[in-house]
C-alpha cells in the first residue's frame, strides 16, 4: 500500500509502498507450486521427485527477478498482478510435469515392447525456457514504457503490424501454418509461433488510441427508432470493417476462436468508451450474422456439429450416402466414405471432469493424459480430473481477480488512453477464459485458444507476460501520488516604501 509521510515543515510527501505484502503472496504462490510438484512424486512412488528442486528453483528464480523489477520500475503497481501470475504459470508447469513423467513412461514401455513411438520431451523444461523469456519480455516491456501514452502515438503502425501478423497464417501453405484444421501457426524449421497471440495485444491498442480520438464521433446520435437511438451511418464503416476482418479470419484461417475474440473485443471497448447499450446490440447483430456464415466454412461447420451432438463422433463420423457412421479415418477411407470430425477430444475430456467430481482424485492420481492434448488445449480438463471441481473454481477466481484487478487500473487512472488500453487488455484477457473454459466444457464450440499461463505453448506465455506487464504499469501510473508543489522555504513579504 502506499504511504504518505511529511517533512520538518509538515508537507505531505510520497513514500515507496511497502512490497512486503507482494512478497508474502509470491512466496505462498511459489509453496503452492512446489506442493503440486511433491504430490506428483508422492503419489507415484512415495518420493520427492527429483524436478520438484530443479523446476522449483528455476522459477522461483524468475519470480525473485521479476519481483525486483516491480519494485524497482513500478513500485506503486497493484501487488496482487504479478503473485496471480506467477501462481497460474507454477501450478501449470507442475500440471506439464505431471503429464510428461506419464508420456515419459509410456514411451519407454511401448519402445521396450519393440515398437515404435514417437516422442518429444519433456515438455516442462521447455515450459520453463518460455517462463523464462516471457519474464524477461515482461521485464523488458516495464522498461521500456515508462510512460503508457508512448505507444499512443504509433496505434496506426501498431493496428497495421496487428492486421498483418494476425492474417499472414491464412496467406501461407498449410505445411507451414496448418495444425487440426485451423492455420493459425509460422513454423520455421522447428521452431513456431502464433501471431495471433501477439496480435490481439497490438490491435487492443490501436483500438484503444482510435477510440480515444473518435468517441464523440462514435457517441453521436443519427436516427432514434423509440427507445433505441443508432449510431450515424458513417460511424457504422469501423465497426463492420472490424466484422468482415473477423469473417475474413474465419475463412481464411479456420479459426472460430480467433473471430470471437477479435470482434468481442472491439465492441465491448466501444461500449467503454461511448457509454452506449446501442453498439453493444449492433455487435449482437452483426454476431448472429456470422453465426449464420460460420456453417458454410467445413472446418467450423465440423466444430459445430461435434459440439451439437459429439456422441455419433467419437472415433469419427464417416459420411456413407448421406448416412454419418461411427468410424475411423482409416475406415471411412476404405468404405469410400467422407470422415467429417472426430469429437473424441471433447467427450475424453468431459468425462476426465466428471471422474474428478468435487475434490479431484489428486495430483497424479488420475489419467488425465488420455485425453489428447491434456497438456495444452484440454490442461483445464486435466485440472478438472486431479484437483476437482474445487480446484477448477480457485483457477478461475485466479483469472478473475487478474480481470478485475486490471479493471479497477483502468478505473483509477485518469488518462482516456490508458482506461481504454487497460480496459480493452483486461477485456481480451477474461473473453480468452471463457472461450477456452466454454470450449472443453461443451458451452459453446471448441476453438483453437490456449488457457493463459496454464497451457503448454511458448506464443501464449510470452503475450500474457506481456499483458501483465502492460497492467502493471497503468496501475503503478494510477495508484502513483501526484507530484507535490514546490513550497517556498519562507513567506514573501511586501514592503511598502511610501
Amino acid at each position: 500500500m502506499s504511504a504518505i509521510s511529511t517533512n520538518e515543515a509538515g508537507i505531505p510527501v510520497a513514500t515507496r509502498p511497502r512490497r512486503s505484502a507482494q512478497l508474502g503472496m509470491l512466496i505462498f504462490a511459489m509453496i503452492i507450486t512446489v506442493a503440486g510438484f511433491a504430490q506428483v512424486g508422492l503419489a507415484r512412488d512415495g518420493s520427492l521427485p527429483a524436478g520438484m528442486y530443479g523446476y522449483g528453483i528455476g522459477l522461483g528464480i524468475l519470480a525473485a527477478g521479476a519481483y525486483i523489477v516491480v519494485a524497482r520500475f513500478a513500485p506503486y503497481a497493484d501487488p496482487l498482478l504479478l503473485p496471480l501470475a506467477v501462481f497460474l504459470n507454477g501450478i501449470g508447469l507442475a500440471m506439464i510435469y505431471r503429464l510428461d513423467l506419464n508420456t515419459s513412461a509410456d514411451a519407454k514401455a511401448t519402445i521396450a515392447a519393440g515398437k515404435s513411438y514417437s516422442y518429444i520431451g519433456p515438455s516442462t523444461t521447455n515450459q520453463l525456457e518460455w517462463t523464462a523469456l516471457g519474464i524477461i519480455f515482461f521485464a523488458v516491456t516495464l522498461l521500456v514504457l515508462r510512460d503508457i501514452k508512448i505507444v499512443q502515438r504509433y496505434i496506426y503502425t501498431i493496428g497495421a503490424l496487428g492486421l498483418f501478423f494476425l492474417a499472414l497464417p491464412g496467406f501461407l501453405p498449410s505445411s507451414i501454418s496448418g495444425a487440426m484444421g485451423a492455420k493459425i501457426w509460422i513454423r520455421i524449421g522447428s521452431m513456431s509461433i502464433q501471431p495471433g497471440e501477439f496480435s490481439k495485444l497490438a490491435l487492443v491498442a490501436f483500438f484503444a488510441g482510435y477510440l480515444v480520438n473518435k468517441r464523440q464521433a462514435m457517441s453521436t446520435v443519427g436516427k432514434e427508432f423509440g427507445p433505441i437511438k443508432l449510431p450515424r451511418a458513417r460511424d457504422l464503416g469501423p465497426i463492420l470493417v472490424i466484422w468482415a476482418i473477423c469473417l475474413g479470419v474465419l475463412a481464411l484461417e479456420n479459426d472460430f476462436g480467433s473471430a470471437i475474440l477479435f470482434f468481442g473485443l472491439f465492441v465491448s471497448m466501444l461500449y467503454i468508451a461511448t457509454e452506449r447499450f446501442e453498439w453493444v446490440a449492433i455487435g449482437l447483430l452483426l454476431l448472429a450474422g456470422a453465426c449464420l456464415v460460420a456453417p458454410m466454412i467445413p472446418h467450423v461447420a465440423q466444430r459445430i456439429d461435434t459440439w451439437l451432438d459429439p456422441k455419433p463422433y467419437f472415433d469419427g463420423g464417416c459420411k456413407i450416402n448421406g448416412v454419418i457412421h461411427n468410424q475411423m479415418a482409416q475406415t471411412c477411407s476404405a468404405h469410400g466414405g467422407q470422415y467429417i470430425a472426430d469429437s473424441g477430444q471433447l467427450m475424453r475430456g468431459l468425462f476426465s471432469m466428471g471422474q474428478g467430481g468435487v475434490l479431484g482424485t489428486g495430483m497424479g492420481q488420475g489419467e488425465p493424459w488420455r485425453t489428447p492434448l491434456s497438456y495444452s488445449d484440454f490442461i483445464f480438463t486435466s485440472f478438472g480430473e486431479e484437483l476437482g471441481l474445487t480446484g477448477l473454481m480457485v483457477i478461475l477466481l485466479a483469472y478473475a481477480l487478474i480481470v478485475q484487478r486490471g479493471m479497477k487500473a483502468a478505473i483509477a487512472t485518469k488518462d482516456n488512453f490508458s482506461k481504454l488500453f487497460a480496459g480493452g487488455v483486461s477485456f481480451v484477457f477474461a473473453l480468452q477464459v471463457f472461450v477456452i473454459v466454454g470450449g472443453v466444457t461443451r458451452l459453446i464450440p471448441l476453438t483453437g485458444l490456449t488457457t493463459p499461463f496454464l497451457a503448454q505453448g511458448g506464443s501464449s506465455l510470452l503475450a500474457n507476460w506481456i499483458l501483465i506487464a502492460i497492467l502493471i504499469r497503468i496501475s503503478d501510473a494510477a495508484r502513483r501520488p501526484a507530484p507535490q508543489p514546490i513550497q517556498d522555504e519562507g513567506m514573501t513579504q511586501v514592503v511598502n516604501t511610501a
